[in-house]
């Protein structure tokens, strides 16, 4: 693969690749750790084709994981340089997996988790044409001041839509991090979403798959899916 990037998939429920649905994992993680939500999603987005790469670094504090930059938290400029650094393998493996299914940026939704979602914002604000949509969960906006580079549109001229999920109770990536991040996103006239999920800290709850799930089938152009009965 011209990325070097891989990782698990799943084919679409519909057998014919419509959409495509690409999650970048967390710090430590891997691919694995994310494909499980597309099983979840896959009633709802029939069509749409799932992979989850596992980023390209061995992790320095968990030796079985993976990263996409390393993180000391002693240099308040790391996030910045390694997301420069990522960027590039992950759009070569976005345009290689668009190109293999037959399919344009107006198909692709970019979903992360924790540092995943920091790529996510990172890369898909920045594409040459706009994805259909990015989703957050747990992350961080990367160089808010740098917004003057957010510059992906969509045929029709417009950004793409933006979803931020984060847990009330975080104590690895800060609610107030979900805050800062939607008023530079509005700020920068990005059309960004927010849903706080109450009472979960660091991860992705049942109600926020849910949402997740509604928010891509919107992007997407579908009928936004019912909430499942508890």
């Amino acid at each position: 693969m011209a990325s070097g990037l891989d990782g698990p998939r799943l084919a679409p429920k519909s057998g014919a690749p419509r959409q495509l649905v690409v999650f970048l994992h967390g710090y430590g993680a891997d691919g694995s750790d994310l494909i499980e939500i597309g099983r979840q999603w896959r009633h709802w987005l029939p069509h749409a084709s799932f992979v989850s790469p596992n980023a390209p670094e061995r992790c320095m504090q968990s030796p079985t994981g993976r990263q996409w930059f390393a993180l000391t938290m002693r240099d308040p400029s790391e996030r910045w340089r390694g997301a420069l650094a990522a960027r590039p393998a992950i759009d070569a493996f976005l345009d290689h997996e668009l190109a293999r299914l037959g399919l344009d940026d107006s198909r692709l939704a970019i979903v992360g988790f924790s540092q995943g979602a920091m790529m996510a914002l990172h890369v898909g604000l920045r594409r040459p044409r706009a994805p259909a949509a990015i989703l957050s969960y747990s992350g961080a906006l990367i160089g808010p001041e740098r917004l003057d580079e957010a510059k992906a549109r969509n045929t029709g001229g417009e950004p793409p839509p933006i979803l931020l999920v984060h847990g009330s109770e975080d104590d690895v990536i800060p609610v107030d991090s979900l805050f800062a991040s939607a008023e530079a996103l509005a700020s920068a006239g990005l059309p960004v979403q927010w849903r706080l999920s109450l009472g979960v800290a660091h991860g992705i709850d049942r109600d926020a798959i849910v949402c997740g799930g509604q928010f891509l089938a919107q992007s997407f152009g579908l009928p936004t899916p019912e909430r499942p009965r508890a």
